[in-house]
């Protein structure tokens, strides 16, 4: 007996008036897996995490969820499957008005209704496998720089210890070696949970380290998915231009003089 992907979506799509933002999207995902969509700005990727997430219904097409169809779940069944998901904002979007530890211990008090001395407890931990130590607990956002503002954010997307991770753009306005610090706990913090991870792109960099398989969508549509250390030899002219970098290519980005 075959065991059901942990997220399955087939055939989906999703427009915003005339424009078709998702025209057939297609794609199982492996439990314990950390699946990578690349593209370009405007391509559909955060449109499709968010499609998974719940935080948009897509027009039509299948999203399954340990094979449960999830696309007209409502009310506690909803917010049942929402305690399987954990989130890392492109931004880290903490709350400015409460502490580092508070910010991590957040979904645990509110969504959880853990007490505040054992979700506390669960921040310290949390925090410590990203390498903040107590002393950071009690500081405001404010107080930390970019990169500590991301691990807190990351913290807080593995504090209930999900079963699904979507990593939104996580190295963006990171320097390179802060952002491959970032690559390293993502792996390494997947890895310790046994989740699985979603995550969008454009940094090629980022996609390679953190991917085992990788996708890249364009158009509405994924026109490549295989292992990650295929992507070199996809053969297919729109991946090549993109991991590359190109500016000449079957990829035409609009420019205003």
């Amino acid at each position: 007996m075959s065991v059901a992907p942990k997220i399955r979506m087939v055939d989906v799509h999703k427009s915003f008036g005339a424009k078709r933002v998702l025209d057939g999207v297609t794609v199982d995902i492996g439990a314990g897996e950390s699946f990578v969509i690349i593209g370009g700005s405007g391509s559909g990727k955060s449109v499709t995490i968010k499609c998974v997430l719940g935080l948009l219904r897509p027009d039509s097409g299948s999203i399954e969820i340990d094979g449960q169809e999830t696309t007209q779940l409502h009310g506690y069944d909803r917010d049942t499957l929402m305690r399987k998901f954990g989130m890392l904002f492109q931004g880290g979007a903490l709350f400015d008005s409460l502490k580092v530890w508070e910010n991590v211990a957040f979904g645990l008090i509110q969504g959880r209704h853990v007490d505040r001395r054992g979700a506390r407890d669960r921040a310290y931990e949390t925090l410590a496998q990203v390498g903040l130590g107590s002393d950071v607990a009690m500081l405001w956002p404010s107080e930390l720089s970019g990169g500590m503002q991301k691990r807190v954010a990351l913290a807080r997307a593995i504090a209930a210890r999900p079963e699904i991770i979507f990593f939104d753009e996580p190295t963006t306005g990171l320097d390179p070696i802060m952002a491959d610090i970032i690559n390293d706990l993502i792996v390494k913090c997947v890895k310790e949970l046994g989740a699985t991870a979603v995550s969008i792109t454009h940094d090629m960099h980022s996609a390679r380290k953190i991917g085992d398989r990788m996708a890249m969508i364009h158009g509405g549509k994924l026109i490549w998915v295989g292992r990650t250390a295929d992507i070199d030899q996809s053969g297919n002219p729109y991946v090549e231009q993109f991991i590359h970098g190109r500016a000449e290519g079957p990829i035409k980005m609009q420019v205003r003089g």
